[in-house]
């Protein structure tokens, strides 16, 4: 098996609405990059990977750069010798993980495709379906009652509310938001923006209402988010503190938080993000699965990746239901709120890129 050509095709897409969150200005649009792998023998396979919105400008012209690196030295690797091809991969990409994980992903399908089965059962296959939750940005309190309500139409009973620039006006919209659902889980995205004392406040608050509070204090501060973990009365989630297997093991030995999530944008794929959950799963911490704002191919994968794990208690997997335009189509079902893996080979999917 040899890769005789890659091709490297960015795409600027476009989100339906403009998303605010506490990280910086509102988001109009990613930087996604696809890659498609042809073998010697006709074989195709296509992975994919996005810039952080909340990172500086400069940050998808790296990734970019970063891609094309990889891409000129994967036609001398052999693609199911997925260790040793990554590693040769991850230089290239040391201080752009996003850029592996356009690789990672490309390289897994590939494999699910010759081995005939979906990617989730050969990761280990241990459910073919997941609830996500959907993403409120910040808003009017006004704003989000309404929202919410129009995610409830659409059967979304998980609902992640970003706040984390005021923290009473969080409380005030969770639970308006709890009193116009009632039955509808609730979660609170602080994206870093808190004080302890105000995580603290706001956990205590909403603690009849919330399911969990993710990253309620900055990503660097670990100490101030274990005083959280340690208090709060809701279940509290490392994000963006969790850049990769070193950073989990660090928040998972000092029992920072009562799980970590993984986003295989952020962290270079699904072989970084199976060692964040085993890391999470031997020190009994939960794992949720989320994402960027990102194509639905590179939803497909997170989804593969938490069928495949019995540690994965929480899905966030909705970004590419935040575009407007997304040239990767999944196999997967979206109902009534659930995720549902498409029984084919490989990460299931369809790409329409000229």
């Amino acid at each position: 098996m040899q890769i005789v050509k890659v091709d490297v095709i960015p795409v600027e897409l476009k989100l339906s609405r403009p998303m605010q969150t506490a990280e910086g200005p509102p988001v109009s649009a990613v930087t996604a990059a696809f890659v498609h792998l042809i073998t010697r023998a006709g074989q195709s396979a296509w992975g994919c990977t996005v810039a952080d919105p909340a990172a500086p400008p400069e940050a998808a012209a790296r990734l970019l750069a970063a891609v094309r690196d990889c891409a000129d030295r994967l036609p001398d690797l052999h693609p199911f010798n997925l260790e040793y091809t990554l590693s040769e991969l991850t230089p290239l990409a040391a201080d752009v993980p996003a850029a592996l994980c356009a690789f990672d992903l490309a390289l897994h399908d590939l494999l699910s495709l010759a081995a005939g089965m979906p990617l989730y059962r050969l990761l280990g296959g241990y459910r073919d379906r997941l609830p996500t939750s959907l993403t409120l940005p910040l808003a009017s309190l006004e704003e989000s009652v309404e929202a919410a309500r129009e995610a409830a139409a659409r059967g979304f009973r998980i609902l992640k509310i970003k706040g984390g620039l005021d923290p009473e006006l969080d409380v005030e919209r969770v639970r308006a938001i709890h009193r116009a659902l009632p039955d509808h889980t609730l979660r609170l995205d602080a994206d870093g923006g808190y004080s302890v004392r105000q995580a603290l406040d706001v956990a205590q608050a909403l603690k009849d209402c919330l399911e969990m509070l993710e990253q309620p204090t900055p990503a660097d501060d670990l100490e101030a988010l274990r005083q959280v973990s340690r208090h709060s009365p809701a279940p509290v989630l490392a994000d963006q503190s969790v850049r990769g297997p070193a950073s989990a093991l660090e928040v998972a030995s000092k029992r920072c938080a009562h799980g970590l999530s993984v986003k295989l944008a952020c962290c270079g794929g699904l072989r970084c993000a199976r060692q964040v959950d085993a890391i999470a799963r031997a020190a009994r911490l939960s794992t949720m699965v989320g994402c960027l704002i990102e194509p639905a191919l590179l939803i497909a994968a997170g989804l593969s990746f938490a069928l495949s794990s019995p540690n994965v208690q929480y899905g966030d997997l909705d970004g590419h239901l935040h575009l407007s335009s997304d040239p990767s189509r999944p196999g997967f079902m979206l109902q009534d709120g659930w995720l549902i893996a498409a029984d084919v080979p490989g990460l299931g999917y369809s790409v329409e890129l000229g």
